[in-house]
C-alpha cells in the first residue's frame, strides 16, 4: 500500500511523463507536485516505487518513468476524469456501414491516435435466399439480409441439380423459413423436411450451412482509422520495430476484434494497458473502449489505440462520448 505522499508523487510523475515524454528527475518531480520536500527525500519514495515495480530507469536517464503497473495504478485510483462536451458535432443517422466509418474517423481525429469501431452484430437471419447454377455440382447461393446487405457463397453439392429444382428450393425456403435465424431453420430443416427428396434436403442443409457462415463473416468486421497517426508518436518513431509491430496487428485485424468482442461484455469504459488484454499482447499499446448500443441492446464496441503514454482522462471522455453518439446514430436510422 502507498501512503498519500507516494501516490501524489506517482501521480505527478504519470502526468509530467504523458505530457512531455520525458523521464521525471526529482528536481522536476517536486516542482510538479508542489510539495515541499527535499530532493533526497524524493528519491527516496522513488526507489520504493522502484522497487514496486510502478517505475523504472531508463539506462541513459536519471529519471524515471512509468511502468505499465504505475499507469495502471495511476488509471484505476488516481484519474480524476471531467465529462466535459469535447465534441460539438454529432454523427447523422445513416446507413450503418457509414456511421461505423465516420465514428472511426471521429475518434482518431479526436485522439490522434487510431480509432477502431467493431460492426454491430446481428443474428445470423435471412429475407431471402437464391441458388444459380454454375456448372455440375456448383452452385451459387445468394443471401440478403433483414437490413438488404447481399451476400454471395459458392458451394458445391454431392449431386447435381438442375435450375428448376434449385428454385423450387428457394422458393420453399422464403416461403417456410424466411426472417428465422440460420440455426433455427437448420433444426427445422432436419425434422421437417422428410417429405422432400433426400438430395434437395441435403442441398438445403449446405444452403443454410454456407448462408449461417456468411452472415457471421459479413458481421464481423472491424473498421480502423488513422494508423498512420503513429508514425507521429515519439514512442514508436525511435523504434521501427515497434511501429512494424502495431501496424502487422492493424492488418490482421482479429486480435483487435477479439479485444473488443472482449470489451462488449462490460460496462462503460474499458482500459487496457501494456500487454494486459492478454488478446493483444502489445507492451506499447494501450486500448481504451467503450461498448455501444441500438435501442438499448449492446450491439459493438469502439475505441482508441494509442500508446501507453496517452492521456487516459481525454481518450476515456472521447471514447464515451462516441459511444453515446454511435447509440444515438443507430439507435434512429430506422
Amino acid at each position: 500500500m502507498l501512503d498519500d505522499r507516494a501516490k501524489l508523487l506517482l501521480k505527478a510523475l504519470v502526468e509530467r511523463y504523458i505530457e512531455d515524454g520525458q523521464p521525471v528527475g526529482s528536481r522536476t518531480l517536486s516542482r510538479a507536485s508542489g510539495l515541499e520536500l527535499s530532493p533526497a527525500t524524493i528519491r527516496n519514495v522513488m526507489a520504493d516505487l522502484e522497487e514496486l515495480g510502478l517505475i523504472a530507469s531508463p539506462h541513459t536517464s536519471a529519471g524515471r518513468i512509468p511502468t505499465a503497473k504505475g499507469y495502471r495504478l495511476f488509471v484505476d485510483t488516481m484519474l480524476t476524469v471531467q465529462r466535459e462536451q469535447i465534441i460539438s458535432h454529432a454523427l447523422a443517422p445513416e446507413q450503418p456501414q457509414k456511421v461505423i466509418a465516420n465514428a472511426a474517423q471521429m475518434l482518431s481525429n479526436l485522439s490522434q491516435f487510431v480509432g477502431v469501431v467493431m460492426a454491430p452484430r446481428r443474428t445470423s437471419v435471412f429475407r431471402h435466399i437464391e441458388f444459380l447454377r454454375l456448372s455440375e455440382r456448383r452452385f451459387l447461393v445468394i443471401i440478403v439480409s433483414p437490413d438488404g446487405d447481399v451476400q454471395n457463397r459458392v458451394i458445391f453439392a454431392e449431386n447435381d441439380f438442375t435450375q428448376t429444382q434449385l428454385i423450387e428450393t428457394a422458393n420453399f425456403l422464403n416461403t417456410h423459413y424466411a426472417g428465422m435465424a440460420m440455426e433455427k431453420v437448420l433444426e427445422r430443416i432436419k425434422t421437417e423436411v422428410e417429405t422432400l427428396q433426400g438430395e434437395i434436403a441435403a442441398l438445403m442443409r449446405a444452403a443454410v450451412n454456407v448462408s449461417s457462415e456468411v452472415l457471421t463473416q459479413a458481421q464481423e468486421e472491424v473498421v480502423i482509422s488513422g494508423e498512420r497517426n503513429l508514425l507521429a508518436v515519439s514512442d514508436f518513431s525511435k523504434d521501427m520495430g515497434n511501429l512494424r509491430r502495431a501496424f502487422d496487428l492493424f492488418e490482421q485485424k482479429t486480435q483487435i476484434l477479439r479485444l473488443l468482442d472482449v470489451s462488449s461484455q462490460a460496462e462503460g469504459v474499458r482500459i487496457f494497458i501494456g500487454g494486459e488484454s492478454q488478446v493483444v499482447p502489445f507492451e506499447e499499446l494501450s486500448v481504451v473502449s467503450a461498448p455501444y448500443e441500438v435501442d438499448g441492446q449492446v450491439v459493438g464496441t469502439l475505441g482508441v489505440i494509442g500508446p501507453m503514454r496517452m492521456p487516459y482522462d481525454r481518450m476515456i471522455q472521447i471514447v464515451d462520448i462516441t459511444s453515446r453518439l454511435v447509440s444515438n446514430a443507430l439507435s434512429h436510422h430506422k
